[in-house]
C-alpha cells in the first residue's frame, strides 16, 4: 500500500479542562460500544477551562445521539483519513499537492502508526472539501 485516502465524518466538543475529564469521555464511548478511529484533545487557550476533542468514530451513524447520551454537544465535520507508508516526505507530497491545487489545510495531524506505516486526518475549509476529495483521490 503506498496510500489511500478516505472521507470520514469527525465530531468536536468541548469539555472542562481537569483532570479526568478525557477519561471519563472514552469511558462513556466505550461503555455504548464506540469503537475509535482517533481521538485527541487540547485546551483552548493558555490556562484554559475547557478543551477541545475531536472524535473520529468507526460508525458515525448515530453518533451524535450516543455522544448527547454521553453528555456531550458535539459538532459534525469532515475530513480525510490517509493511510500510507511510512518514507521521508510522506506528509510533504500531500500537502504540496494540496497547495498546487491552491487548497489551505486548516489542520492536519500525522503519526507514524508502526510496521512501516502513517496516519494522518487532513482538514480543509468546507467549501475545499470536495475539490480537495478529488485532488487526494479520496473514496
Amino acid at each position: 500500500m503506498a496510500q489511500s485516502v478516505c472521507k470520514v465524518e469527525f465530531f468536536t466538543a468541548e469539555i472542562p479542562n481537569k483532570v479526568g475529564e478525557g477519561a471519563k469521555t472514552l469511558a462513556a464511548l466505550k461503555d455504548a460500544g464506540v469503537n475509535l478511529v482517533a481521538f485527541w484533545g487540547y485546551p483552548l487557550g493558555a490556562k484554559a477551562k475547557k478543551a477541545a476533542i475531536e472524535i473520529i468514530p468507526e460508525t458515525s451513524a448515530g453518533f451524535k445521539k450516543i455522544a448527547k447520551k454521553a453528555g456531550l454537544e458535539v459538532e459534525k465535520g469532515v475530513a480525510f483519513l490517509v493511510e500510507g507508508d511510512d518514507q521521508p516526505g510522506a506528509m510533504a507530497a500531500l500537502l504540496g499537492t494540496l497547495a498546487q491545487a491552491g487548497i489551505n489545510v486548516d489542520a492536519v495531524k500525522s503519526l507514524r502508526a508502526g510496521g512501516g506505516k502513517f496516519v494522518a486526518a487532513i482538514f480543509v475549509a468546507k467549501d475545499d472539501f470536495r475539490k480537495a476529495a478529488k485532488v487526494l483521490d479520496a473514496k
